[in-house]
């Protein structure tokens, strides 16, 4: 709380404490204080609202990243510092998403096998089929991607999880992560090139 002091000649300024430091918002947070909380959720939510729509996409992104949170707050009192909170938060969410997926039925074998009859047709079809418009990005061509592949490729190009990490994350093998992942980079280039070729026609 801020409080003023009289100072001389009767001019009176106003001292601010210092900032929370983060390590002291996540004490304060897992005593309970919501505020503290609140500065966690702002500070870290752009990127797993981010995470979340790229590997579950835009309609489940906002209620994914909420319960993400809630994971938090429930959690926070097992953060141990041992890597830094963002760090602990983001693979947190990965869990909370892979969970989501079962929970939906999502099982991996069955939508990895679908992805790749999905994946080796994208390029010629999906574009020309969907309408999409010649501005598409990256985000928007990757959540074209059926979900274990689009899974793959996020964890690993975007997120930097190793081949290892993924197949214990979405059970399966390094090779069938490996394999999705060279896939999904071939359909997305191909993709994004005609798109690029689009407009400049």
């Amino acid at each position: 709380m801020t409080e003023p002091k009289r100072l001389d000649r009767g001019v009176i300024r106003t001292f601010h404490p210092r900032p929370e430091s983060e390590a002291d918002d996540v004490a304060r947070a897992v005593a309970g204080d919501t505020a503290a909380f609140e500065r966690l959720y702002q500070q870290h939510v752009p990127r797993i609202l981010a995470l979340s729509r790229r590997m579950a996409g835009p309609h489940l992104a906002e209620e994914l990243t909420q319960d993400v949170f809630v994971r938090v707050w429930q959690k926070l009192n097992l953060f141990r510092g041992e890597s830094s909170l963002a760090t602990w938060i983001h693979r947190l969410a990965v869990n909370v998403i892979v969970e989501r997926f079962r929970a939906l039925g999502t099982q991996r074998d069955r939508f990895l096998a679908d992805g790749d009859d999905a994946l080796s047709r994208m390029p010629e079809t999906v574009g020309r089929e969907r309408g999409w418009d010649t501005a598409m990005d990256l985000d928007a061509a990757v959540a074209l991607l059926p979900a274990g592949a689009r899974s793959v490729f996020v964890l690993h190009d975007v997120e930097g999880y190793r081949h290892e990490e993924i197949g214990t994350l979405l059970g399966v093998s390094v090779g069938t992560s490996k394999s999705q992942l060279h896939r999904a980079r071939m359909s997305l280039r191909g993709h994004l090139t005609r798109e690029r070729q689009a407009a400049h026609d």
